[in-house]
């Protein structure tokens, strides 16, 4: 990943600072921020399942990519922790008409700007509050959320407990409750992370906003 720090203007690499320092030193509830030292443009985040959600309990790591565009443009975001969620694909990344959809007017120009403190990590821990299925690019996610909702919140909690240290089993009974779901959701359920499943059918393309 090569950084973009060169590219970004030097007021916005200003902003991006302040930005960063406030949203390290003083994150909003259940969220943390781990800049990169060496590049301001990579930003690690953990982010504490929502109360509430099929993601309680779990601890989601992710990545923010800010991009030459920014702030005109929002970070691209990747879920480092495997979740089963309407609005992340199968390598982890989020749908960026999410993201875009939290454009603000800049303090400067009066044109649609992206910020990340507050509304950058927020944005995404909001996300696993409410789902957006009209922008889906986990199409099958998406289907069970509006069509059995029971069962979309069976398979997002049980990657929780196995992928988000969400204190769930381990060992063999992990193992087991694999095996369970793999006979009763079909060989794709769990998704490509697992290398006794298939691979997903066909790519999605994320939904307009």
């Amino acid at each position: 990943q090569n950084s973009n720090v060169e590219n970004l203007p030097p007021h916005i690499i200003r902003l991006v600072y302040k930005e960063v320092t406030t949203l390290t030193t003083d994150p909003p509830d259940g969220i943390k921020v781990f800049p990169n030292e060496e590049d301001l443009t990579d930003l690690q985040v953990t982010i504490e399942g929502p109360e509430g959600t099929p993601y309680a309990g779990g601890l989601f790591r992710m990545k923010l990519l800010l991009g030459k565009d920014f702030p005109a443009s929002p970070p691209t975001g990747y879920f480092l922790t495997k979740i089963f969620h309407p609005n992340v694909g199968a390598n982890g990344e989020i749908c960026v008409n999410v993201l875009k959809r939290d454009g603000r007017r800049s303090w400067a120009s009066g044109t649609c700007c992206w910020s990340l403190s507050p509304t950058g990590p927020g944005t995404i821990k909001c996300l696993l509050i409410h789902p957006n299925p009209e922008s889906a690019l986990n199409e099958e996610a998406g289907r069970l959320l509006l069509e059995n909702y029971e069962e979309y919140a069976a398979r997002a909690r049980l990657l929780t407990e196995i992928h988000g240290g969400a204190g769930g089993p381990s060992g063999l009974n992990s193992v087991s409750k694999l095996f369970k779901l793999w006979l009763g959701w079909g060989r794709g359920a769990l998704g490509p992370g697992f290398v006794f499943l298939n691979k997903v059918g066909k790519a999605s393309s994320c939904g307009a906003s």
